[in-house]
């Protein structure tokens, strides 16, 4: 009696195939449901011997593969679930054979996007961190990012002004709720970045979504944010504050404060038309927008205006242009009102320093699209002759900013 003969009990109904030995007196048969009875070896006897020549052996294969042909989810030939479930853990499998595994195959498999409560509404950022915040004067260095605030996927493009043209700095698909790197800012890069672009489109995959519109934000970037501390902020997406830009908040895609030059170009030289004139905000009201300041409220005189300050060694006057500077708010004007207002703060300003000679003051008016510097350049040119004008320094006050000096 050896191991794989098959024996029945003498004593009983039953029997199986010997599946090993327990000392010299007990062996183990396992029966069809795989189970393994020890029996006393004088209480089973055998009944057909393993013949393990080669011709039986791959007979009995032949044989065992075409009874699994045959074999059906409602006939399984008289054998039990466990019995089939062995199936193949008897064969011999070659260890020479090395497992490999193809690493340039693509992986196609993606899992299912985690989506978040409250993300179906459509948000996105376009971030600048700076990696060091001590260092952003001295050596300013900074890494573009597209945050995706919402549980759909996002096709993005990101773009930066050339002129008139544009050129693609990234473009691919950044995955809900995370943010995506899309390149690096040095001060080379950050001293000529001027106006970028992201365009989106919103979709999910492998379910059905609502169709959100596709986005396509032009911002008008400003350097000297780049180069101070306080104008970073903090934020939920990152450890260190950066700036933040909104491309699109709640499904409302962000609208960048700046002014339209075909726009103001329009306002300036066109007719002004009736219905314009209806919808005009009437005098009160334009005395509540432009009186920001009475007489009584300036230090001595309206030389003192409140947008006026001394500052620098050469003790030149500052005059911010800016609107949100001059005005309390811009609600219901148009913006060929907000540049008339602009100019009178100008005219103002120089016709009460007229007879100051050798007075230097410094208009603050932003980069833009050069619409107010143009206006005040053309101001100084004809009404202005006798004054010289230059552009004021970098270091002290920024992008967007001319020194006129007084010579009359």
């Amino acid at each position: 009696m050896k191991i794989g003969d098959k024996v029945s009990f003498l004593s009983e109904v039953g029997g199986g195939k010997v599946a090993g030995f327990q000392g010299k007196n007990i062996v183990l048969v396992e029966d069809e449901d795989g189970f393994q009875i020890p029996m006393p070896v004088n209480e089973v006897v055998v009944v057909k011997q393993d013949d393990y020549t080669t011709a039986n052996v791959i007979n009995k294969r032949a044989e065992a593969e075409e009874h699994r042909a045959e074999e059906t989810p409602l006939n399984r030939g008289g054998r039990s679930v466990k019995a089939m479930m062995q199936d193949g853990q008897d064969e011999e499998v070659d260890m020479t054979v090395e497992d490999t595994v193809d690493d340039t195959k693509e992986v196609t498999y993606r899992p299912q996007a985690v989506e978040r409560q409250g993300g179906n509404q459509l948000s996105a950022y376009l971030a600048f961190v700076p990696e060091d915040v001590k260092e952003l004067i001295n050596n300013p260095k900074f890494t573009v990012n597209l945050v995706n605030d919402c549980n759909y996927y996002l096709k993005y493009t990101y773009l930066q002004a050339e002129g008139n043209s544009w050129t693609v700095l990234s473009e691919g698909e950044v995955e809900p709720n995370t943010v995506l790197f899309l390149g690096e800012l040095g001060r080379e890069d950050v001293n000529h970045l001027d106006r970028v672009a992201v365009q989106l489109i919103a979709y999910k995959r492998e379910k059905p979504f609502i169709l959100k519109p596709t986005v396509d934000v032009q911002l008008r970037l400003d350097p000297v944010k780049f180069y101070k501390v306080h104008t970073m902020q903090v934020t939920d997406f990152f450890e260190s504050p950066c700036l933040l830009y909104t491309l699109v908040e709640n499904d409302k895609v962000a609208r960048p404060l700046v002014l339209d030059a075909k726009r103001l170009k329009e306002e300036m030289y066109a007719g002004k038309q009736t219905d314009a004139a209806a919808q005009a905000p009437t005098a009160k009201q334009r005395e509540q927008l432009v009186s920001r300041y009475t007489d009584d409220q300036s230090k001595g005189n309206k030389r003192n205006s409140p947008y006026i300050r001394h500052r620098g060694l050469d003790d030149a006057l500052v005059v911010d242009l800016h609107a949100e500077e001059i005005l309390d708010t811009t609600q219901g004007m148009k913006p060929g009102e907000i540049l008339d207002y602009q100019l009178k703060v100008f005219r103002d300003t120089m016709n009460a320093h007229l007879n100051h000679k050798g007075q230097k003051i410094v208009f603050i008016h932003g980069k833009g699209e050069g619409v107010l510097r143009r206006a005040l350049i053309n101001d100084l040119t004809y009404r202005y002759k006798k004054c010289t004008y230059q552009d004021a320094s970098f270091q002290e006050y920024g992008y967007g900013a001319t020194m006129v000096t007084i010579n009359s």
